[in-house]
């Protein structure tokens, strides 16, 4: 496929899962829409223009996994693997219901696609980095990607683990960052400053760059980049707005976990066209 047919595809499957997403949140009531949102454009880069996997067989041996080490967003999660067969679309009606596959945060015993549970922040990128080195031993060609959140990076393990992955010059592993600088209440920085935060990983051996985490053809071009060779991890530091798409929720700490009224709900519906 050529990338502007790639790019279009991305960008379809973005609005789809904003729209899809933020219905499920406003049925159910509950979810962290506005880092759903940031971090859409990310998420339907990789499945819809990155990553090799087949969602007749999720457990296949030569698979790209990715870790939604910000399990909170699991609209974005939950809509992406949807839409990219893993299971019907009228489980996503049952988000956040008694008894449902679709959980607060991602369980891989229920769902399909899910590589394993995530949703106490830090825990993601310990878990990508073992499957990076097991990668690395058994000589796979199958890369890991791991989204966090920048306020998540205030958690003590994602430096350990990062540590690590640029000691063994983990060229199959690559951390993309949803850089929205908002977090629950209040601004990133405000909480405990980040900047500079490519030096930062590139002092413990990665290779990082910044992208703005909206721009899918940017998005595309770095992170389908072949590996191999390259003997660092990659730190993709994506700049994003938190509730990118629907006016009144941009860049708005309040909808890190705000769920929409009636009202909200047809404004956005109409914005998100």
């Amino acid at each position: 496929m050529l990338k502007n047919d790639t790019v279009q595809t991305i960008r379809d499957k973005a609005l789809w899962m904003r729209r899809r997403a933020f219905r499920m949140v406003h049925e159910a009531q509950l979810g962290h829409p506005g880092g759903d949102f940031s971090a859409i454009d990310i998420i339907a880069t990789l499945y819809f223009g990155v990553m090799r996997f087949d969602p007749a067989k999720p457990d296949l041996e030569g698979r790209d996994r990715f870790i939604m080490s910000k399990g909170h967003a699991t609209g974005a999660l939950y809509t992406a693997l949807c839409a990219a067969g893993y299971y019907p679309e009228d489980w996503l009606s049952t988000y956040m219901q008694p008894n449902s596959k679709l959980n607060g945060h991602p369980n891989r015993n229920y769902l399909p696609g899910v590589e394993t549970n995530t949703g106490p922040l830090g825990h993601g990128m310990p878990v990508a980095l073992g499957i990076a080195i097991a990668g690395q031993i058994s000589g796979s060609d199958h890369r890991t990607f791991v989204l966090t959140g920048d306020g998540e990076l205030q958690e003590g393990s994602n430096w350990e683990a990062a540590m690590t992955a640029g000691h063994r010059k983990l060229e199959n592993l690559t951390l993309i960052v949803d850089r929205n600088r908002l977090q629950q209440g209040m601004g990133t920085e405000e909480t405990n400053g980040l900047d500079p935060l490519d030096d930062k990983f590139r002092a413990f051996g990665w290779e990082a760059v910044m992208v703005d985490g909206h721009d899918v053809g940017g998005l595309l071009d770095i992170l389908s980049e072949p590996r191999t060779g390259k003997s660092k991890p990659l730190c993709v530091i994506a700049n994003t707005v938190k509730g990118k798409g629907v006016s009144f929720m941009e860049n708005k700490a309040s909808w890190h976990h705000g769920v929409p009224n009636a009202e909200q709900f047809a404004i956005a519906m109409e914005e998100l066209v």
